[in-house]
């Protein structure tokens, strides 16, 4: 049985938590939910919050039903089903155009092609045993982004069995959207969680968001106009132990992992999201090389 670890490893910081108090202004709203499986939360600062929240979590209910594998109507399920689409949602094809761009930033690392590893390591825990070698050279035949071609007419996955999860980064394309809605709405204060952390302008108290990292070392970090993501290779596990983490390498096929828990700060939390999932599997080299202008917070 796959367990998960209820502490979480961002957390917001005290200027935008429920019980604001006398810093917060009138026009403070706070909506709490779930988002692909993830806890989400909003908290805007706008004098129309009323309406404009509304339309948030509608904007991520309709995105939720394009990027969900547990949807069976969701673009993603019926790609995975079927093997083709055609005609998919604009936004399918806009992340698996950032999907490519992250899968050739990490030499591989990152691969949304890795669901049929996910899915043998998830059935074969959830019998009592881990995979065998075999099952996973099997697997590991059934992934590979070269499998992938999409247009936006049309989306592809080119050998039969290849199926794609967009865990690593749908939440993270999820927060940019959201708040992206909310800035052509005339909004310039707010935070957005649907499980990676988008920020815009500063929190009700005037100062800068503030997100405390769940690494163990009590570090805060501050946002405007920034996004931070996290992966703990070990944050999700799939046996009852705990010791088998869900971050699986797509070059191996194994569960990978250098270190306990990264994070990354970057103006997209798209590919903060991607980029935390691959350089869990990477070392300090391999991210330097890779991380361009993001801030990278390791934990070993």
């Amino acid at each position: 049985m796959i367990t998960r670890r209820r502490m979480l490893t961002i957390l917001v910081g005290a200027a935008s938590l429920p019980m604001i108090g006398a810093r917060a202004s009138a026009t403070t709203s706070h909506w709490r939910g779930v988002a692909l499986g993830a806890e989400a939360r909003i908290i805007l600062d706008h004098p129309e919050a009323e309406s404009l929240i509304p339309q948030a979590v509608a904007e991520i209910r309709r995105l939720e039903k394009i990027f969900s594998l547990y949807m069976e109507d969701s673009d993603l399920s019926k790609l995975n089903r079927k093997g083709s689409l055609s005609g998919p949602a604009f936004e399918l094809v806009e992340l698996l155009s950032i999907c490519s761009g992250l899968h050739a930033r990490t030499d591989g690392a990152f691969d949304p092609t890795i669901q049929a590893l996910w899915s043998l390591y998830a059935r074969q825990f959830a019998n009592g045993a881990a995979p065998t070698d075999a099952q996973v050279a099997e697997a590991r035949t059934r992934t590979g982004w070269e499998y992938v071609d999409f247009s936006y007419g049309h989306v592809r996955l080119g050998r039969p069995g290849v199926s794609m999860t967009l865990n690593g980064v749908a939440q993270g394309f999820i927060a940019d959207k959201v708040t992206a809605l909310f800035r052509r709405n005339g909004v310039s204060n707010v935070l957005v969680n649907t499980g990676e952390i988008a920020a815009l302008g500063s929190a009700p108290d005037a100062t800068p968001w503030s997100v405390r990292l769940g690494d163990g070392n009590g570090r805060e970090v501050r946002l405007t106009d920034a996004a931070i993501a996290t992966s703990a290779p070990l944050g999700t596990a799939f046996d009852a132990g705990g010791s088998v983490g869900h971050i699986l390498d797509p070059r191996t096929g194994y569960p990978g992992g250098n270190w306990s828990e990264v994070s990354v700060l970057s103006r997209s939390a798209a590919d903060a999201d991607g980029l935390s999932t691959a350089f869990c599997l990477m070392n300090r080299a391999e991210i330097e090389a890779a991380k361009g202008d993001n801030k990278v917070f390791l934990k070993a």
